[in-house]
């Protein structure tokens, strides 16, 4: 696996070497900022509330300061940022500084050949395996190397990871970072016409640390774990009717050192009746745990913004809720009313793919959620937006997730992102 990774870098430091005599342009500087408070309401959000449970709300608050820098062969982008929920750190803060670094990237392109390294958000197709979570105030980074050619109708990308928790001396390769994998090979491909279909192919090799730390000096004994996702997304529109589908297999070994043998499905159609009104109609399939089966069967949509698919109360995926799959039909009502203003309401009709033993029943229901979100931008770097959700559960639901079925269960919003730009100049 080393002299894979070794080979490829070769390549691709020779390959950037042929293009380093083009003309290069002006230097670019781009300074953005954004400050994201989102007040809530919690009354079942995540985990259901219980007999006793008491609601809880909260502000927090993201906020990033990004700069970018591009000449034409090199662009480098960096941003730092500071989440926190107010009133959580003292009005006088001795403590060490507890924000990050979200973004730290170099990149080298020329002739639609790249090569891209370092700290960066990976969003691939709909977010599904791979997307940034921006939703999640924090977002998701990947630290790793990505390389391909894109022109016009065609993209091809390369990502390769090692993960590591320390620089460490004589004792091996065991991990046990913050990262989900050790090691990260994907291959990606799209095609798009860039008028009404698009299609793309996603190859990923995930590596897991399965061995055991060493102890008292010892050297560790690392073992790692390879499983392959290997899928497809298609979009098509036929004038005022937009169709997208998805098909995703996963095999080999999993973190648990299991064979994996799961699957996952979705479609969904969007019809635009009006400028004004819009409606769609979807499914999505993620394979469970089959009972008495030894191979992990349960699908794992992997790194991608489950929020975006499962429900905005985030009960699934999102969270733990065990490993019997789920399947979601769902319907949403799109309305624009006035400029700028978009209302989408949504309903959710849970189930989940291998039965849940209900008081030695077999149930499948999980039940219902309605998510009501309103968009508005006030300027094109101000938007504010506002949500409200509920979710009637069955008993199989609560068996699954906990909490009480007599307690209900909602979630309510309002946020505020100023995303503006701040500087942009060439010198």
């Amino acid at each position: 696996m080393k002299q894979i990774y070794f080979l490829i870098l070769a390549m691709m430091i020779i390959a950037s070497g042929s293009i380093v005599s083009a003309q290069e342009k002006e230097n670019e500087i781009t300074v953005k900022a954004q400050l994201r408070p989102r007040a809530e309401y919690r009354h079942g959000v995540i985990s259901p509330m219980g007999e006793n449970s008491k609601a809880s709300s909260f502000i927090s608050n993201r906020a990033r300061l990004s700069v970018g820098f591009d000449n034409g062969f090199l662009a480098i982008g960096a941003s730092a940022q500071d989440v926190s929920v107010w009133g959580e750190r003292a009005q006088v803060d001795n403590t060490p500084w507890t924000s990050g670094i979200n973004e730290a990237w170099a990149k080298i392109y020329k002739n639609g050949y790249f090569m891209q390294f370092g700290r960066q958000q990976l969003t691939y197709d709909d977010d599904r395996i791979l997307g940034t979570l921006d939703w999640h105030q924090a977002g998701r980074y990947h630290d790793a190397l990505k390389a391909g050619y894109e022109n016009i109708n065609n993209k091809l990308h390369l990502i390769l990871a090692y993960n590591q928790h320390a620089q460490k001396i004589n004792t091996g390769t065991y991990y046990a970072g913050g990262q989900p994998y050790k090691t990260m090979q994907t291959a990606w491909y799209q095609y798009d016409t860039k008028e009404n279909f698009a299609v793309s192919l996603l190859l990923m090799n995930l590596g897991f640390e399965t061995g055991i730390p060493g102890q008292d000096g010892a050297p560790d004994e690392a073992k790692t774990t390879y499983m392959q996702t290997i899928g497809t997304n298609l979009s098509y529109k036929i004038n005022d009717l937009s169709l997208y589908g998805t098909v995703y297999y996963q095999m080999g070994k999993n973190r648990m050192d299991r064979d994996v043998n799961a699957y996952m499905f979705a479609a969904k159609g969007q019809y635009n009746f009006t400028p004004m009104f819009s409606a769609a109609l979807g499914l999505d399939y993620l394979s469970g745990q089959k009972a008495g089966e030894e191979k992990a069967t349960n699908f794992d949509p992997l790194y991608g913004t489950h929020h975006k698919f499962y429900g905005t109360m985030d009960y699934f995926y999102a969270s733990p809720f065990g490993n019997r799959g789920l399947v979601d039909f769902y319907g949403s009502l799109i309305f624009k009313p006035a400029n700028k203003l978009t209302i989408d309401l949504t309903y959710h009709n849970f189930s989940s793919q291998q039965p849940v033993d209900v008081f030695d029943v077999e149930k499948k229901g999980l039940g219902s959620e309605i998510d009501l979100t309103v968009t508005y931008p006030i300027r094109p770097y101000i938007t504010l937006q506002g949500g409200y959700s509920m979710m009637f559960g069955t008993e199989a639901f609560f068996q699954i997730k906990g909490g009480s079925k007599d307690r209900t269960q909602n979630w309510a919003f309002l946020s505020l992102n100023v995303n503006p730009t701040i500087f942009k100049g060439k010198f």
